[in-house]
Order: structure tokens, then sequence, then C-alpha cells
């Protein structure tokens, strides 16, 4: 079994972007995400859209998503308006804005998203260890509620845990592998307060799952993978790169020929839902063309 030590040895190999993940704005963030074609929001879209959709016809109420590993809100952006990754890239890198100060972005931003219309069927909470990235998803209306925390190191404060007792879904894109089971053990005992979430990961092939389903599985989850679809995250930032997340996967036992040896991240999608939906609901049954 993998443990965060394994973790910060396959995260040593990736590209570094810590010195621009909390910055008062996105822009240099996304600037740099840009140019490796990162795509992994856009790409789980379609697959979370369909998951709120079933929980709205369950539930028959606004659906409230946490976002774990939320940065700037791009999630939230995507599920709550009618936006593609190229839309918001094309936003955040607008020239006129390159000289803008960060107040002056995030009042701008605040009127792009409110044109955007507000969405009925779903709140969107967000976690993430970057308080500024959180503070301006939080000023420009994508969260609806933020939390700068780092689950890794420290517990859920009690304003979090109230918070976060009717969540419908959990979301992530790209956060396991700097997240670990030490962060679901501590948020499980919180948004399982009420009624369980459904709990929805992209995971990156080089990082295994076993250890957060065996955690899930301990609270009365089943963990099924979406079979045989990988989805692109970003392009690798360099050969060097690449060559070191080829030979972790190969030394995992995972083939990545014709996958990560073509130059690209890519994921897999891992659901987990309470026993009682899982049975109800086939995985099948919940995503269509």
């Amino acid at each position: 079994m993998f443990g965060g030590a394994a973790f910060d040895e396959i995260n040593e190999a990736k590209a570094n972007m810590d010195h621009i993940y909390n910055q008062t704005d996105p822009r240099m963030y996304f600037g740099e995400l840009e140019k490796l074609d990162y795509a992994i929001p856009g790409r789980a879209k379609p697959i979370f859209r369909q998951l709120i959709a079933h929980l709205q016809r369950l539930r028959n109420d606004p659906v409230r998503v946490l976002d774990l590993g939320c940065s700037y809100g791009v999630n939230a952006a995507l599920l709550k308006h009618d936006l593609s990754m190229r839309e918001l890239f094309d936003h955040w890198g607008q020239q006129k804005m390159e000289d803008a100060t960060s107040a002056e972005v995030v009042a701008h931003d605040r009127r792009f998203f409110a044109d955007q219309g507000e969405p009925e069927d779903i709140e969107v909470i967000g976690i993430d260890l970057a308080q500024n990235a959180i503070a301006y998803a939080e000023d420009v209306g994508l969260l609806d509620e933020g939390f700068a925390l780092n689950l890794e190191t420290g517990q859920l404060p009690a304003t979090a845990e109230e918070e976060l007792a009717s969540i419908d879904l959990v979301a992530s894109t790209g956060c396991v592998g700097y997240v670990t089971e030490t962060s679901f053990e501590r948020l499980l005992p919180a948004v399982t307060q009420g009624r369980s979430p459904w709990i929805g990961n992209f995971v990156l092939r080089m990082f295994p799952f076993d250890a957060i389903e065996e955690t899930l599985n301990d609270w009365g989850y089943v963990t099924q993978k979406l079979a045989d679809q990988t989805f692109f995250q970003r392009r690798f930032a360099s050969a060097d790169e690449r060559d070191q997340m080829v030979e972790q996967l190969s030394d995992q036992g995972i083939d990545p020929t014709g996958l990560e040896t073509e130059g690209d991240l890519l994921a897999e999608f891992y659901l987990s839902r309470p026993i009682k939906d899982t049975a109800e609901i086939p995985i099948e049954r919940l995503f269509h063309a």
C-alpha cells in the first residue's frame, strides 16, 4: 500500500508550480497551465454534471458540491456556468488585464461571472491550502464558501464541520497525490453527518488509490473505477518529467505504452458511493452518451 511518503517521491518528479499556486489572482497560474494544455476540469465537467443530475433527481434539492483542492474555483466556474476551459483561459489571459492590479482583476471577474447568470441547481464549497486562491474564488462569486485548510496536517475546524454536514457530492480533479487517506479520514466524519455524499476523484495513473479506497470502505462506501477510460490532464512539462513518470508507472506494473509515453499525463475516474446507492444504480447507468 502506498502512503504519503511514496506520494512525495512521485510528486518530486512532477513539474512544481507551488510558487504560482497561491497568487492573489489566477493569471500567472493559468498562464503556465495553458502552455501545458491543462484540460482535466473540462474533461471532468460532463462526468460531474451527470452525477449532479442524478443527485437532483434523488434528492429534489439543489446539489451542494465540495470541491477538494479547488484552487481558484475553476471547477465551480465550469459547473455553475456554460463555460469551457478554452473560454476560461481566454478570459484570464486577456492582454488588456495584463497590467491590472489584483484588485482590478477581482472586480472585473466579479462582473464577468455575474453576467453568466446565477445557477439554480448547485452550490460549491471549496477546500484548498492556498488561502489567496480561496479568497479570490469567494470574492468573485465562484465559491459559495471556501476554507483554506491543509487536512494532511490539521483537523477540520468546527465552522467547516457545520458547513459540510449537507454535502451531496465531493469532487476532485487532481488533488489526490498531494491529498492522501489522511485528509479523507478527517473529512468523512463531517460530510457523513447527514446523508452520505457521493465522492468522485480524478486520479493520475501513477498515484495508487487503494489506501483512500480502504478508508472509504471503512465508512460504508463502495468504490468503482470507470472502466477502460483515461482522461487527459495536461502535457508533460519536459522530457525529464515524462521519463520519470513513465518509470514510476512501470515500477508499479502499469503499462504506459501508447499513453504516457506519448507525452500526456492521464487520469482515471473513481466513484465512491454508499453501498445502498451502488446497488440501486449501477455505475453503467450513471454515464451515457
